[in-house]
């Protein structure tokens, strides 16, 4: 699902939310999380998942192109991990894609 069309379900959902409403709320929500991240602390939704950051030491890579040896730099990484619900609504578990 695109950003876009997470928008679209959204208004389609909610007929009482004009479309400029839809977009700031998508764009608050999406900010928020960034925003938290990159001051790095963790984003927890319940039911759904949470978003925080990892550590990548350096390490040594190879160029695939011609196999030569290159050092590649340490950095920060954002990581999402699913929440009990979500896995299980993935995997067809007691929670349907309806909702219920």
């Amino acid at each position: 699902m695109t950003r876009s069309e997470l928008m679209a379900k959204i208004a389609a959902d909610n007929p009482h939310l004009r479309q400029p409403d839809v977009e700031s709320i998508v764009t608050t929500v999406f900010d928020g999380i960034a925003t938290a991240l990159a001051e790095g602390r963790r984003v927890e939704l319940r039911g759904f998942g949470a978003f925080s950051i990892k550590q990548r030491d350096p390490r040594t890579g190879r160029n695939p192109r011609t196999g030569q040896s290159v050092q590649v730099t340490g950095k920060i990484v954002p990581h999402f991990k699913p929440g009990k619900e979500l896995r299980e609504r993935v995997n067809g578990g007691p929670l349907q894609a309806d909702g219920g």
